[in-house]
C-alpha cells in the first residue's frame, strides 16, 4: 500500500506541475513550446526523456555479461551529438521547422517526406508500446498483482497508466514536457543515487571503499581493443554509438522536438552538447550498481539470476534493502518511462498532425489526434499482453532498430549529394532496405558464424542510401 500511494503522490506532483507549465498554451506551445525554452531544462530533462525504464532495470545487468564495456557506445554518442549539434541542428533552425521531416519535403520531395515520417511513426508508436509494456508488467507484477490479483488488472494498469500520460500532456504538449522533464529526471537520478548508497551500506562499504571494489571487480573492464570479432570490440560499438545518437536523436522528431524549443541555435548547441556528456557518468553509475548487486548476492550466497533485467529487480523489489528502496525503485522506473512515453505521445500527435494531415493550426483535430494516440498505444500494449509470447516482443524491438535504417539513408542522400532523387521510388527503396539487411544478417549469421551487432543499423542506411543513388534522376 505504501508504494501505491507513493505513485498516486508522484503523479499528483506532475499534475500540478504539467498544469502550471500549461497556462494558456495552444498548438505553438504544444508543437514547438514557443521556442522559450530555457536550454539548462531542456538538457537536464533530456537525460530522464532518453533513459527508458527498460534502461534503468537493464543496463545494471549488462556487468553479467559485458562488464563496463557499454560506455564503448556511450563514448561513442559524445562524437554524435556533436554531429548533430553542428551540422543538423543549423539546418533545423534554419528551415524554422516545426518537425525535421519537413527537410525531406523540400530537398527531396513529396513522397521521400511522407515516406520518413510514416517510418518515423510505426517506429516510435511501436517501440514505445514495447518498451511500456515491460514497464507495465514490472510495475503490474511486483506491484499491483500482489495487491489487486485480478485477471483485468494488467489492462486496466496499462490504461490507467497511459491516460495518466495523456491527462497531463493534452494541454500544454511539448512546452509541459519540457517542465515536467526536470521533475522526472531529477526523481530517476536521485532514486539511482539512494539505492545505489543503500547497496554499498549493505556491503559495509562508504563512497570511497565502494569506488575502490568497484575498480578492482573484473566486471569494470570497459575497453576491448584485441577481439575483432566481438560485437564488444571498442571501434564496433565506439562507431555505432555515433551513428546511433544520429539516427536515433537527429533523424527523430521525438528527439529533436524538445531541442528545437530552445530560443536559439547556439543555446540548443549548448544543450545537445551537455545532455550528450552527461550519458557516460549516468550510465557509469548505472553500471557500478550492477557491480555492487553482484557483490551483495555473493555475499548473501544468492545466486545471479540468469538475465540481467532481473538482477535489480532481484533486490530491489524483494524488501531486502528496506521498504525504501521498494518506493525508490518503483519511482525511478516510472520516472524514467512516463518521461519517455509522454515525449513519444506528444512527438507522435506533432508528427501526423504537420506531416501527415498537413493542420498544424486545428486545435480541436490535435486534441483528437493526441487523444487517438494514446488510445493507439493501450491497443497495442494489450495486444503484447494477449499474445504473450515474448519471442513476439523481441521480434518487434529488432523491426523497430531496422526501421531507422531507411531514415538514416533517405537524410545521408540529401545532406551529402545535390542530386535529385527519384521521388516516386522511395517508399519501395526504404521498405526493401531492411529486408534485405535481414537477408544479409542471417546469411552471415548462418554461414561464418558472424552476428551483427549496432553496426547493422549503419548497413541498413547505406542500402538505402545506395539504392536512392542508382535511382537518382540525371
Amino acid at each position: 500500500m505504501t508504494i501505491l500511494i507513493s505513485i498516486a503522490i508522484y503523479l499528483c506532483l506532475i499534475a500540478i506541475v504539467s498544469t502550471v507549465a500549461s497556462r494558456r498554451a495552444g498548438n505553438e506551445a504544444f508543437f514547438r513550446g514557443e521556442r522559450r525554452s530555457n536550454w539548462m531544462m531542456v538538457a537536464f530533462g533530456m537525460i530522464g526523456a532518453s533513459v527508458s525504464g527498460v534502461t534503468f532495470v537493464s543496463v545494471p545487468g549488462m556487468v553479467m555479461t559485458s562488464g563496463m564495456t557499454y560506455l564503448q557506445t556511450c563514448m561513442g554518442f559524445i562524437v554524435g551529438y556533436a554531429v548533430v549539434a553542428m551540422i543538423l541542428l543549423p539546418i533545423y533552425f534554419k528551415m524554422n521547422v516545426t518537425t525535421i521531416y519537413t527537410y525531406l519535403d523540400r530537398r527531396m520531395g513529396r513522397r521521400s517526406y511522407k515516406t520518413g515520417a510514416a517510418f518515423f511513426m510505426l517506429s516510435k508508436l511501436t517501440g514505445t508500446a514495447v518498451k511500456f509494456y515491460l514497464f507495465c508488467m514490472l510495475l503490474h507484477r511486483f506491484v499491483v498483482a500482489p495487491l489487486y490479483p485480478t485477471p483485468i488488472s494488467f489492462p486496466l494498469t496499462i490504461a490507467v497508466m497511459v491516460i495518466c500520460i495523456w491527462l497531463y500532456s493534452r494541454r500544454g504538449g511539448i512546452k509541459t514536457l519540457v517542465v515536467t522533464d526536470v521533475f522526472q529526471t531529477a526523481c530517476m537520478l536521485l532514486a539511482l543515487l539512494i539505492i545505489t548508497y543503500k547497496v554499498a551500506a549493505a556491503l559495509d562499504m562508504n563512497v570511497g571503499a565502494a569506488l575502490s571494489a568497484i575498480n578492482d571487480s573484473p566486471m569494470s573492464r570497459i575497453f576491448i581493443l584485441d577481439d575483432w570479432l566481438s560485437p564488444r570490440n571498442f571501434w564496433k560499438q565506439f562507431v555505432s554509438g555515433i551513428f546511433i545518437v544520429i539516427v536515433m536523436t537527429g533523424l527523430d522528431q521525438d528527439m529533436m522536438q524538445k531541442n528545437l524549443t530552445c530560443k536559439s541555435l547556439g543555446e540548443a548547441r549548448k544543450d545537445m552538447m551537455t545532455y550528450g556528456l552527461a550519458f557516460v557518468p549516468v550510465n557509469w553509475l548505472f553500471l557500478a550498481l550492477g557491480i555492487l548487486l553482484t557483490m551483495l548476492a555473493a555475499k548473501e550466497g544468492l545466486p545471479l539470476p540468469a538475465k540481467g533485467d532481473e538482477l535489480l529487480p532481484m533486490f530491489a523489489v524483494t524488501g531486502q534493502l528496506g521498504e525504501a528502496v521498494v518506493v525508490l525503485f518503483t519511482i525511478g522506473i516510472m520516472a524514467a518511462s512516463l518521461s519517455t512515453a509522454d515525449s513519444a505521445l506528444t512527438s507522435l500527435t506533432t508528427s501526423c498532425c504537420v506531416d501527415l494531415l498537413e493542420c498544424d493550426d486545428d486545435e480541436r483535430l490535435r486534441k483528437r489526434v493526441h487523444m487517438a494516440m494514446a488510445a493507439a498505444l493501450i491497443v497495442i500494449i494489450i495486444l503484447f499482453h494477449l499474445i504473450n509470447s515474448q519471442s513476439l516482443i523481441d521480434a518487434v524491438y529488432t523491426l523497430v532498430g531496422y526501421t531507422y535504417g531507411p531514415l538514416l539513408g533517405l537524410f545521408a542522400f540529401a545532406l551529402l549529394t545535390r542530386y535529385r532523387p527519384n521521388d516516386r521510388l522511395a517508399p519501395y527503396i526504404c521498405m526493401a532496405s531492411p529486408i534485405v539487411c535481414f537477408i544479409i544478417n542471417y546469411t552471415a549469421l548462418s554461414t561464418v558464424g558472424y552476428r551483427f551487432g549496432y553496426e547493422l543499423l549503419m548497413l541498413n542506411g547505406l542500402i538505402t542510401f545506395t539504392l536512392i543513388y542508382i535511382t537518382k534522376l540525371k
